[in-house]
């Protein structure tokens, strides 16, 4: 993956259109946990949503996830497999959102 700038982002809502601001996620145990939507963008073709819960508030972290599209055409979530994929669309993310006010 090429080292993406702010100008390869393509901002996008289709998760909030669907599903407003927060989604339901499950874990491996099946235990249903809320994740607000903070962005939701496209770089290089590829889709991509940045998810917080209320518990990686408090902890200042945030999970990345690819935005696809299933065989019956709904949207789902899937892990960014990629370290390195991962730490570049974050990065991204991070510059997308820091404030140089004073």
């Amino acid at each position: 993956m090429k080292t993406p700038s702010l100008d390869d982002v393509k901002p996008l809502s289709i998760l909030k259109e669907v599903f407003g601001e927060e989604v339901l996620l499950e874990d491996e145990t099946g235990a249903s946990e809320a994740q607000r939507i903070l962005a939701e963008f496209e770089v290089d073709g590829v889709r991509y949503a940045v998810l917080q819960s209320h518990r990686m508030k408090r902890e200042d972290e945030t999970a990345l996830y690819h935005i696809v599209t299933d065989e019956q055409g709904e949207l789902q979530l899937a892990e960014v497999p990629d370290d390195d994929e991962w730490e570049t669309i974050l990065e991204l993310y991070d510059e997308m959102t820091v404030s140089f006010d004073e």
